[in-house]
């Protein structure tokens, strides 16, 4: 395929593309920077691109690649690293409204839909919730961990349910 013909067809999936970019981002102007990203890459790479291939699918495997790279590196520029020497930082409590009426309200309400759960779907729900892995559960519970699985599931499920002021 000749540059000229290559550039064209790059060129005639813009709209489609910059749907999609729309789609993986949620704004505009984050979806036109992956725009362009994608066709600066397609284009840079055309010696990669395989004749008598799909060019949309190419196009669209290296604008996904390329959203999931930016947000990998945007989690990763995101993390706070401590370097003091005490680790003031890291072990500093973050800051909440604990005491604030309406979250001991609200604490109140949900520990209480959790307790009327069947033991069952609660003793399962609690101890992930308390951050024992399924594996635990599952020996501690004498359960395949499958059925602790299912069950934490079908808990979150009952919960979400009669907590729908809470999502």
């Amino acid at each position: 395929m000749s540059k000229y013909n290559f550039n064209k067809e790059l060129l005639s999936l813009r709209r489609p593309l910059n749907y999609f970019a729309l789609q993986l981002t949620s704004n505009q102007e984050d979806a036109n920077d992956l725009l362009q990203e994608t066709m600066v890459k397609a284009i840079a790479y055309k010696d990669k691109f395989k004749e008598r291939t799909n060019l949309k699918a190419w196009a669209y495997t290296i604008m996904k690649n390329t959203f999931i790279n930016n947000y990998r590196r945007a989690v990763k520029a995101n993390t706070i690293i401590d370097k003091t020497e005490d680790l003031y930082y890291l072990n500093a409590a973050p800051k909440s409204d604990k005491n604030a009426p309406e979250t001991t309200y609200a604490y109140k309400e949900i520990k209480k839909k959790v307790s009327a759960l069947e033991d069952e779907y609660r003793v399962p729900f609690e101890m992930h919730y308390q951050g024992f892995k399924y594996k635990e559960i599952a020996d501690e519970l004498n359960l395949p961990i499958g059925t602790v699985k299912s069950r934490i599931f079908l808990a979150r499920k009952k919960l979400m349910d009669v907590l729908k002021d809470y999502r």
